[in-house]
């Protein structure tokens, strides 16, 4: 067998115009499509890229937001022990004053209570030796008392000689 075939030259002719035609368009479709599918895989990056880019931003401000967060509670405790520290401070000092005033004023009261017992002591002192001095007077003037003459008598009611 031979591999030569008999064909209608003017058919085989007019089927290769056709595919002239014919191939031009479709590989314009082909491009069109082509194009079409690249447009709409670069706009897909594009929006891809977008919302890549917001979550990023996102997440690098939430993650400054709780930063923020924790860097304001700890600037907190900061400030509520520095109070406490010099409240108990205060507080010792207000102490240590309060208890300085409190000796001080133990002294001095101390010392006027010294003096306080010493001028009665003064006076009962005073009051002893006015007493004795009366007492003495009383007998150089026999003034004040009353010598009976009978002081030897014992009373009846009294055993005592000379009372009545």
């Amino acid at each position: 067998m031979t591999r030569s075939a008999i064909v209608d030259r003017d058919a085989i002719l007019d089927l290769v115009d056709q595919l002239r035609v014919a191939i031009p368009e479709e590989v314009r479709a082909a491009k069109r499509i082509n194009s079409e599918g690249e447009r709409i895989i670069e706009k897909a990056e594009e929006e891809a890229s977008a919302i890549i880019s917001r979550a990023q931003e996102q997440a690098a401000f939430l993650i400054g937001e709780r930063g923020l967060l924790d860097l304001a509670e700890a600037e907190g405790r900061r400030i509520m022990d520095e109070a406490r520290a010099q409240g108990e401070e205060t507080r010792a000092g207000a102490d240590d004053y309060a208890l300085g005033l409190l000796e001080t004023l133990e002294s001095e009261v101390g010392k006027a209570l010294a003096g306080v017992q010493k001028g009665i002591a003064v006076l009962d002192d005073r009051r002893a030796e006015l007493a004795a001095a009366e007492t003495e007077a009383a007998f150089d003037d026999g003034d004040d008392l009353d010598v009976d003459a009978d002081a030897n008598d014992i009373d009846e009611d009294d055993e005592r000689p000379g009372y009545r």
